[in-house]
């Protein structure tokens, strides 16, 4: 071994560790980091246009961009949050002082489905009423210790304002030095020029696609749930709203998971013209987002299959919680374009 080749493999395992080092370090705020990029390169475009437009100096566009960034995508997740508390909270008391008795609804419900499903439940524990009532009331206080962890200005409350302000810092100065940092990264990466830039064209396309398509299906399919739950008068219209929204992130099923069960129940208790309404409302017009909506605005520019798209959404969400539902088809993303240009640069086997 060559002075060269010993000097090359120590840098490369300085490399290696200090990089290990690094991502460790910043795994406690992992979650503001990452959408600091993501945000960065959602925004990078509209950053590019005001510095052509107007020409300003660099910082005072970042800023501005920031600005356009905290009114459009921040504010309005912090203010529905706040809305989600107060309603979540007084959803909680109603459980808990009996004046919504979700046991009742239960066994209801119970009473009106065929009897092989009446035995199946009761196989489950939950035929009886009282007995019903009581595993609510324990499950009730079993998650009240969550419930006040998530409602309440706890301990968690410090981190996420620390968080909340790394993120906007790092943000301002992705959106002022993002090309930079873009090409030194690139010049990092040992493949060709046109791969690097294949792969990073790949990168900014998935994580735009996922993120304003995603959230655009997931703002639409809570507000009209929200909306039909609200004409309705089902109570806490709003928590099902962040509900549906939340669960449409996952194609095909989604927001069906709240509606289509409450129509089930309207029409199984009587409750013909509700269980009708919230039913066609739910397929013709809620589904009708998704299945219109989301192959145009995340197949289209990802150019994934769906079932690709459905599948790495599900492990990123299972992996890395909410962040999972750019992570994943984002890794999916770049599994599909890396063994692509492993199969276009491979040599070619000449059959006899």
């Amino acid at each position: 071994m060559n002075e060269e080749t010993l000097k090359d493999k120590s840098l490369a395992v300085l490399l290696v560790l200090v990089s290990i080092a690094f991502i460790w370090i910043l795994l406690p705020f992992y979650g503001a980091v990452f959408w600091a990029v993501i945000l960065g390169i959602v925004f990078a475009p509209m950053q590019r246009r005001l510095q052509l437009k107007f020409g300003w100096e660099r910082n005072l566009t970042s800023f501005c961009t920031l600005s356009i960034c905290l009114v459009i995508a921040i504010l309005p997740v912090i203010i529905i949050s706040f809305l989600l508390v107060q309603e979540g909270t007084a959803l909680y008391k109603s459980i808990e002082s009996g004046e919504l008795d979700i046991a009742a609804y239960v066994t209801q419900f119970k009473h009106h489905l065929p009897p092989y499903f009446q035995h199946l439940l009761d196989r489950f524990g939950v035929g009886e009423l009282n007995g019903l009532r009581e595993k609510i009331v324990k499950s009730a206080m079993a998650g009240g210790e969550v419930t006040n962890r998530v409602f309440s200005l706890g301990q968690g409350t410090f981190e996420f304002i620390v968080s909340f302000f790394i993120m906007l810092y790092l943000l301002f100065f992705f959106l002022r030095d993002g090309a930079e940092l873009a090409r030194k990264v690139r010049m990092a990466v040992p493949l060709e020029e046109h791969q690097k830039r294949r792969l990073q064209l790949k990168f900014n396309r998935v994580v735009r696609a996922t993120v304003k398509g995603n959230l655009l299906v997931a703002i639409t399919q809570g507000a009209l749930g929200g909306m039909i739950f609200w004409f309705l008068d089902i109570p806490s219209a709003l928590v099902w709203a962040v509900l549906m929204a939340l669960l449409s992130l996952l194609p095909a099923v989604g927001a069906g998971i709240v509606w289509a069960p409450v129509a089930a129940f309207f029409l199984l208790t009587g409750a013909v013209w509700q269980g009708v309404v919230l039913g066609l409302f739910g397929v013709f017009v809620i589904g009708l987002v998704d299945n219109v909506l989301r192959p145009i605005l995340v197949g289209k520019d990802t150019k994934m299959p769906d079932y690709m798209i459905l599948i790495s959404t599900l492990g990123g969400l299972a992996l890395f919680g909410l962040n999972g539902f750019v992570i994943g088809p984002l890794i999916a993303a770049l599994f599909m374009s890396s063994w692509a240009i492993f199969i276009e640069t491979k040599p070619r086997v000449q059959l006899p």
